[in-house]
């Protein structure tokens, strides 16, 4: 029966993820969920409360995916914004459902202890490394994380009209220019 629980979850998770990256928070229906998982709503509340703990489930997961698959490397920031560039290119629902959660949860009074924890790692380790002499000191360290989560993230964030225009830049082009706009930053 455990494992019947744990395959209907990532069922929902997984269906989930799709729908709430196409329509955000407020446009996705339980129904359309529900249905596309092969489970029902009720499956849904027993499990993750409600439709804003579903979606704070996906958001969660993905999370931990990406501080586990790309752990900040100080020493080498422009290589750490390019695997963060990898990961929006070959997953872009990440960057789809980042900016919903932008949109419709950007005055929740509580937010993710994950994150808060994962970025106050990232600035302390960059604090750290600034603090013996291993990078630039030119950017506090919060802005420095700020610039280069960003340029990470740009290709990611376009408007479609723009993406057309670049539509003919390689993924490696599109890499190197995150990875060097980072160099560029560090740049005494």
């Amino acid at each position: 029966m455990a494992g019947d629980a744990e395959a209907t979850k990532k069922r929902l998770l997984a269906a989930a993820r799709a729908e709430f990256a196409q329509h955000g928070i407020a446009g996705a229906r339980v129904d359309r969920i529900a249905a596309e998982s092969g489970s029902n709503k009720a499956q849904i509340y027993h499990y993750f409360g409600s439709k804003d703990g579903l979606f704070d489930a996906v958001f969660n997961e993905i999370v931990v995916g990406t501080t586990s698959e790309t752990p900040i490397d100080p020493l080498d920031l422009p290589e750490y914004a390019g695997k963060l560039f990898d990961r929006y290119e070959q997953d872009p629902e990440i960057q789809r459902l980042a900016t919903w959660y932008r949109l419709e949860r950007s005055t929740a009074d509580d937010p993710l202890e994950l994150i808060m924890a994962s970025n106050k790692h990232k600035v302390e380790a960059i604090a750290k490394a600034q603090a013996d002499g291993l990078l630039p000191s030119h950017y506090e360290p919060i802005v420095l994380l700020g610039l280069v989560l960003h340029l990470a993230a740009l290709w990611a964030g376009m408007t479609p009209e723009y993406a057309l225009m670049v539509s003919r830049t390689s993924t490696a082009e599109r890499r190197k220019v995150v990875t060097d706009a980072v160099a560029a930053l560090l740049k005494v």
